[in-house]
């Protein structure tokens, strides 16, 4: 798998930036985020109402800072599914130059689906297997 379909730009803060004057790694964390929110929203799988709503929860998260983003860069985030098991889905990023696409930081996490009102991980929903495969070209 070695293309996305999925973009988010993503706006460089000044608070993002660190005392080397590169985007922080922590940031960076937070940009993973939020290209993860907009590809959930894009999909249908979340509204953006009721966080309780969500439906999914960090299980674990590896980043590799491979080129320092700067403070002027325009940047974007690739998103993508490149697994799903019962109850768990591996989501794959890419951050990149906007202007020629030049790859800045991989990453990948494990999302467990998670009911916040009972506070228990649950299977992942039929509608959404058949929405990300469907978006992601499986089907």
């Amino acid at each position: 798998m070695n293309e996305f379909k999925f973009y988010s730009p993503v706006q460089i803060r000044y608070g993002d930036i660190d005392p080397q004057w590169h985007v922080n790694n922590a940031h960076t964390l937070t940009m993973i985020e939020v290209g993860r929110f907009n590809y959930m929203q894009h999909l249908g799988l979340f509204d953006g109402e009721s966080f309780f709503d969500l439906g999914w929860i960090v299980a674990d998260a590896h980043i590799s800072f491979l080129v320092p983003i700067t403070l002027t860069q325009k940047i974007r985030v690739g998103v993508r599914v490149s697994k799903i098991g019962n109850k768990s889905m591996t989501i794959e990023y890419q951050i990149e130059d906007e202007k020629d696409g030049h790859v800045l930081t991989k990453a990948e996490t494990v999302m467990v689906h998670f009911d916040y009102h009972t506070h228990t991980t649950q299977p992942i929903p039929d509608n959404w297997r058949e929405k990300i495969a469907v978006f992601e070209g499986w089907k």
